[in-house]
């Protein structure tokens, strides 16, 4: 397993790029290669990952967080905590209003998550 930084990570085109901490050239990544969720890989990570030789050159595989980026820290225990309330929403309304479309089912929980981490009722327990 090699260790490294990560300098650059886009969400949205899923890949970006980890500097080895051994120096060298900067490993490919791309969001299929995560073992963890994509939102955890920001600029500033650290991460363990194995090198493969992919079809451009080294590419990472098997990417784990070592240790989180200094801005996204302070929302992993936010993400964690919406991956499960975001799931055991989903089932209550599925249950108590079983007409919503999927469409529906996302806009209200994106909304519920946005207000809950707008006014800070995030506890310490969670």
């Amino acid at each position: 397993m090699v260790t490294g930084k990560v300098v650059r990570f886009d969400e949205i085109r899923g890949y970006g790029f980890v500097a080895p901490e051994g120096g060298g050239e900067d490993v490919f990544v791309h969001v299929n290669d995560l073992d963890v969720d994509k939102r955890l890989i920001a600029p500033g990570a650290v991460v363990e990952f194995m090198i493969e030789e992919g079809e451009r050159g080294p590419k990472a595989s098997n990417v784990r967080i070592v240790r989180n980026a200094p801005a996204v820290a302070r929302d992993v225990e936010y993400l964690e905590f919406s991956l499960e309330f975001r799931e055991e929403l989903t089932e209550a309304l599925l249950t108590s209003v079983p007409s919503l479309t999927a469409e529906q089912i996302v806009r209200v929980r994106k909304t519920v998550l946005d207000l809950v981490r707008e006014r800070g009722w995030l506890d310490s327990d969670h």
